[in-house]
């Protein structure tokens, strides 16, 4: 496990990091890694929520990282889906879901890369609002 930083290296791309790949139509046969997590945040305008496991389990969301380039340290940008059932309300794509038992096959090409990059089911992610803003529990007098 290493640490890394989230992006790619803007010197190549017009001064824009870019955190995301959509997985669709591209091949991944090297630099493969995952990101664990418990949640990802979701912004739809003003609102921000969190997607989380009904179940409570962590997960791994599928990446690529990339070598250091210069003063740019190791990165590495998240692979994405088409959004699941639960999470297609707020926005229409995520990272793509590697479940533990899943782990090796996709670190060691195990199994074809189609079967591991897919939506996942609905009715796994609840999704919860994160307020940004105090709320109001009393009236002061």
């Amino acid at each position: 496990m290493i640490e890394a930083a989230w992006g790619s290296n803007p010197r190549f791309a017009d001064g824009v990091s870019y955190e995301f790949i959509r997985s669709e139509g591209k091949s991944f046969p090297s630099n493969r890694c995952l990101v664990p997590a418990s949640e990802f945040h979701i912004r739809n305008g003003e609102k921000k929520s969190r997607a989380f496991r009904e179940d409570g389990n962590f997960f791994y969301l599928a990446a690529i990282w990339e070598p250091p380039m210069g003063d740019w340290p190791v990165s590495y940008r998240i692979l994405t889906v088409d959004a699941n059932p639960d999470v297609i309300r707020y926005q229409g794509r995520h990272g793509a879901i590697i479940e533990r038992r899943q782990v090796m096959q996709w670190l060691d090409l195990l199994v074809p890369q189609e079967e591991l990059l897919v939506t996942p089911p609905g009715d796994i992610f609840k999704i919860e609002e994160i307020l940004t803003k105090p709320v109001q529990t009393s009236l002061a007098l």
